[in-house]
């Protein structure tokens, strides 16, 4: 089975960029998307989603050293369930409201221009390795 999520939004932080035990990149940072709408009433509705973005290996370092907050991103990836419960992680916010987080595991991110990168030209990096997605063939997509 493949699974495949594309996200466009905005960076809601800078990169934090850590190191597993075993000297392994990981770069994680948040992606909020927003929708916009009239409702029946004539009101203009508004809903952000937030996303959970990691990279790894050689992403990691590139994210993490040219992305910032506000930056607007393209991510690839992959879905990765929260594992007590397999699906998003769900918290309660300080004002007692419920929120969830969707985590993915980018093996693309393409960074695209924003009203702050006027001039900017867009950046692709993609995940090097074996496991990504990014190597299957159309052949071997199952569907």
């Amino acid at each position: 089975m493949y699974q495949k999520v594309i996200i466009v939004g905005n960076l809601g932080g800078d990169p934090e960029m850590r190191y597993t035990p075993s000297g392994t990149p990981v770069t994680n940072f948040s992606v909020a998307t927003n929708r916009q709408w009239t409702d029946q009433q004539g009101e203009l509705q508004q809903q952000t989603t937030w996303f959970r973005i990691s990279c790894w290996n050689r992403l990691a370092e590139t994210t993490n050293q040219y992305l910032s907050k506000g930056r607007q991103v393209l991510v690839e990836g992959t879905m990765q369930p929260d594992p007590d419960s397999g699906g998003p992680r769900i918290w309660t916010r300080s004002d007692g409201s419920p929120g969830a987080s969707y985590e993915v595991r980018a093996f693309t991110v393409k960074f695209l221009g924003g009203a702050q990168d006027r001039g900017a030209a867009p950046f692709e990096a993609e995940e090097e390795g074996e496991g990504t997605g990014a190597d299957l063939d159309e052949e071997e997509i199952p569907f």
